[in-house]
């Protein structure tokens, strides 16, 4: 069987903020679509073939539960642009593997580790 991952729920607790973050980091805003007690929203990160959807009605995960790994080509600049996009990426470390990682978090705690 071949599967290609397409999108990821985020449990968020506010969309549109948590939508307004996301755009501040260059996520591509692909879709927001609502229908009565549901909506969802669509976002692509630049370079990325998989998105994320945020929105309401569409998970019963708790916001702030989701952990997901961004791998970018250069560390140090990636955290640079988070810094300078409004986000608080941690200090680069190294994990136990030996691969340097940093992370930073969304409005409701979901986690992103960012690795090279």
């Amino acid at each position: 069987m071949d599967t290609k991952l397409k999108a990821v729920v985020v449990p968020v607790s506010d969309v549109d903020r948590t939508r307004h973050f996301y755009r501040a980091l260059g996520f591509h805003l692909d879709s927001d679509q609502a229908d009565g007690e549901v909506r969802a929203v669509q976002l692509t990160p630049a370079g990325s073939l998989c998105s994320i959807i945020i929105g309401t009605g569409i998970s019963p995960a708790e916001p702030g539960s989701a952990v997901g790994v961004l791998r970018v080509n250069d560390l140090r600049a990636a955290v640079a642009e988070l810094q300078s996009r409004g986000a608080a990426p941690s200090p680069i470390s190294r994990d136990p593997a030996g691969l340097d990682q940093a992370s930073f978090t969304d409005p409701d705690g979901n986690r992103w580790l960012l690795v090279a």
